[in-house]
């Protein structure tokens, strides 16, 4: 079955969506105003994986157009990251000293429906032309304090093993960068895609970290498992970056069997990411305090491999933060009050 699935193409049309059974007549109108806005891609992977055709299924939600994503809160907006001001060439976001982000294409195998870069990604707009690739490496090589170029989009995997391998042998000529980070969500919504080709590829470069977006433990399906291990066993190490999305994984319960399954697979969960600001994506907005709590009781249950941190960016471009719970209260006289996993409160004296 799950062969036949992979024959089959991605759905980008609300029509596609109706004739899949993933969307009832009624709802046609207001959804083929959403995907006005925004494009639809739904793998056959995904489709696969969705139990209950409506948004109380957590793949269904991430990945089905609704109605909600007409509505906002008057907070959302355009560029919640605040990329602009940062991008000093077409592709280039510079925000940091040590590393820069390189946004190759705008393109996905999949769009995700709270996805923060939704203005650009999707929109018809094509990646970096060979032109812009190479101003974008000569800015980069011109940097000595760039360590770390981390490829995004849009999703860098949807590149061909070529336009990846050259990517990659351009940046491996450039002394001072020392890793190469790529965000991506293929190895679970299109495992066919990390082939021996793609495996290639990355060996252009030496040290390539590779990002996983995943935000339910039942995206880790068997062909996902299996594309993590080629990953893995070919020499790629792995992160994990997730989203905190109210109907998708806001229990302790779902994030607890996310983290522990990434683990068992051998990524590492990294990031837990508090939901950016992107229009239309207010269905999925849970409070920063909730988020603290379902954090909290992580620490309390979880082993350490597991533990993501739980990061916001913060509007207008002033760069990510952690925002998880605090344990240290404030000192005095060199005594501090701390707080166990279990809530549970004690006096420790520095003594320095």
């Amino acid at each position: 079955m799950r062969k036949q699935q992979q024959a089959l193409k991605p759905i980008t049309t609300v029509e596609g969506l109706l004739e899949a059974g993933l969307l009832q007549e009624k709802d046609l109108p207001a959804v083929s105003e959403a995907a006005k806005d925004f494009a639809i891609r739904v793998t056959p992977e995904v489709v696969a994986g969705i139990r209950r055709k409506d948004a109380s299924d957590p793949l269904y939600a991430q990945y089905v157009p609704s109605a909600a994503e007409l509505e906002s809160d008057g907070l959302e907006m355009d560029d919640p990251t605040g990329d602009g001001p940062f991008s000093p060439l077409k592709g280039v976001v510079h925000r940091y000293p040590d590393r820069v982000l390189l946004k190759v294409t705008h393109t996905c195998e999949v769009y995700c429906r709270f996805c923060f870069r939704k203005d650009k990604v999707g929109q018809g707009e094509k990646g970096l032309t060979a032109a812009e690739i190479d101003a974008a490496l000569t800015y980069i090589r011109n940097d000595p304090a760039i360590f770390e170029v981390i490829l995004s989009g849009g999703d860098p995997l949807v590149l061909s093993p070529r336009r990846l391998s050259e990517i990659l042998k351009k940046l491996a000529s450039v002394s001072h960068v020392k890793v190469v980070r790529i965000h991506t969500r293929v190895p679970v919504v299109a495992p066919e895609k990390i082939n021996a080709g793609l495996l290639a590829a990355l060996r252009k470069f030496p040290t390539v970290y590779v990002a996983i977006h995943v935000n339910h433990v039942r995206e880790l399906s068997d062909t996902a498992k299996a594309a993590l291990a080629r990953l893995v066993d070919g020499g790629v190490p792995l992160l994990s970056q997730t989203v905190l999305l109210k109907g998708v994984n806001n229990s302790v319960e779902a994030l607890a069997d996310l983290m522990r399954a990434l683990v068992a697979v051998r990524v590492k969960p990294y990031y837990l990411h508090h939901l950016d600001r992107a229009r239309g994506t207010s269905r999925f907005r849970c409070s920063i305090a909730e988020g603290q709590r379902l954090v909290r009781a992580l620490r309390g249950r979880l082993s350490g491999l597991c533990q993501p941190t739980y990061m916001l960016d913060i509007p207008g471009g002033h760069g990510k933060v952690p925002i998880g719970p605090a344990f240290l209260g404030g000192s005095e006289n060199g005594s501090h009050v701390v707080e166990d996993p279990w809530g549970y409160m004690h006096k420790y004296v520095d003594g320095v």
